[in-house]
């Protein structure tokens, strides 16, 4: 069974079709392997054991009928803590929501289970997604699988884990700056981040609703392709739903990279990198060049200002959702989710406004600076995990843009993804990031299947799990 709950979405799928395996069966599997791993993980906040086995059943009896809802039909599938699900506890991994218990779903967990996806569990994360670390002191401490001293980066450290370690087929992440990339690149498994609206915001505890994107980890770019075209498309009642039909998020199949342009924009992006990360990259990039591919050195003006931006408007409609919360309950929230409403109570609405032209500024900036190349190219991270507790709450605020080069790209709302590409430091998985333009994901899936399948990691993420030891499986 551990084989099977490593195989792609694709296989599964085809073995619940012909009935070589029934979905209680495999949705049984999954929630064994949570209970056994969970302890020691922190992965899940809460398991739906009793209702996702009375859906795995209804799911069954229509595969019976010869009823398929399609591709994710009795897939076992888990959802970060802050999208709602109706009649499960949303706690967005804090103390002030531990009791909630939402009426509906989410849009994007609706469209799921429409899909025929078993909602099996919802994922631990970072106090109200507010922190690159996953470090929860109310439901524990999400751990690295691959050093469980280490962070498995955050908010969406739950589901990073969770994919990793076979609990599941994927899982649903936000990310506001970089919150499911992060995780995907620490933890050795693929993060998507659509163009922004591409896949509704309703029904998700908001932390900036102008940057905050909802996207699929998976083990691999197809399964995350699946999940995408399962939860993409307008949503009417979303007011931030982008209109544009967009892509169908296909991993088309092509032999190599000739002729890509893949831009690499040296300021900001690569700089600061643990030495180790730096010279695979430097290795990688060579392969692309092998592959057929053209790098071209580009410059996009004003990524510092754009920065200070990012900083302001995130924090500053993070304090306007919580304001009216925390100005009640203080007591309620962490030290350093705390610390950084209190930086955002401080902002002026001069300081919000001038900061969106800026923004406007640059993202016209960043469309011109690629003009001449498809893909943009940058780490997925630029250090490795930092060991828990080792971070003070007043320092954390720059944990992501410590971490990783992502946040820049919600600010953008470009589409972008990571994949894992190699190892370092005694095993720890490190990633690579491929941006697009807006609404350009099926060549971005494409490029980084095509990336993926040539790299070869799924099979090392399979063999290499030797946290398992003495756990059972």
């Amino acid at each position: 069974m551990r084989e099977l709950l490593f195989a792609s979405m694709t296989e599964v799928g085809e073995k619940l079709r012909r009935l070589e395996i029934s979905v209680p069966e495999l949705v049984q599997a999954v929630l064994q392997r949570a209970v056994a791993l969970n302890g020691t993980l922190r992965a899940f906040i809460t398991l739906r054991q009793e209702e996702a086995l009375r859906e795995a059943q209804n799911l069954q009896d229509e595969l019976m009928k010869g009823i398929v809802r399609g591709p994710l039909h009795g897939i076992p599938i888990s959802v970060k803590d802050v999208l709602q699900t109706a009649g499960t506890h949303t706690t967005a991994g804090s103390r002030l929501l531990k009791d909630w218990v939402p009426d509906q779903d989410a849009e994007v967990v609706r469209r799921l289970r429409e899909a025929g996806a078993v909602i099996f569990g919802k994922n631990n994360l970072h106090e109200f997604a507010m922190g690159a670390t996953s470090e929860n002191k109310v439901f524990g401490d999400v751990r690295n699988p691959w050093d469980l001293s280490r962070i498995p980066g955050g908010s969406s450290g739950g589901s990073g884990v969770a994919v990793a370690t076979g609990i599941g087929f994927g899982s649903i992440g936000t990310d506001t700056a970089g919150s499911i990339r992060l995780p995907a690149a620490l933890c050795g498994v693929v993060g998507f981040k659509p163009t922004y609206g591409r896949l509704s915001l309703r029904g998700c505890v908001p932390f900036s609703w102008s940057m905050d994107h909802v996207g699929p980890l998976a083990r691999s770019v197809e399964d995350a392709a699946l999940l995408y075209r399962a939860m993409a498309g307008h949503d009417p009642a979303d007011p931030t739903s982008a209109t544009t039909s967009g892509s169908t998020g296909e991993t088309k199949d092509f032999d190599g990279l000739s002729g890509l342009r893949i831009g690499i924009c040296r300021e900001y992006f690569f700089e600061g990198l643990a030495e180790a990360i730096e010279s695979r990259l430097t290795v990688l990039l060579g392969r692309l060049e092998e592959w057929g591919a053209h790098l071209i050195e580009i410059n996009i003006p004003g990524i510092q200002e754009a920065l200070e931006a990012q900083k302001i408007i995130a924090q500053a409609e993070g304090y306007a959702y919580h304001r009216p919360l925390i100005d009640r309950n203080p007591d309620m929230y962490g030290d350093d989710v705390r610390f950084r409403l209190e930086f955002g109570r401080h902002i002026s609405a001069a300081q919000y406004l001038e900061a969106q032209t800026v923004r406007r500024r640059f993202i016209g900036r960043t469309l011109e600076a690629m003009k001449d190349c498809e893909i943009l190219l940058t780490p997925g991270n630029v250090n490795p995990p930092f060991k828990i507790g080792s971070v003070s709450p007043e320092q954390a605020i720059h944990n992501m843009f410590y971490l990783a080069r992502t946040p820049l790209i919600n600010l953008l709302g470009f589409p972008a993804v990571v994949i894992p590409f190699d190892k370092i430091d005694g095993g720890l998985p490190v990633g690579v990031q491929l941006v697009a333009k807006p609404f350009e994901e099926d060549r971005l899936l494409a490029v980084a299947a095509f990336m993926e399948k040539s790299l070869s990691w799924f099979p090392r993420l399979v063999a290499n799990h030797v946290y398992e030891k003495g756990l059972g499986f």
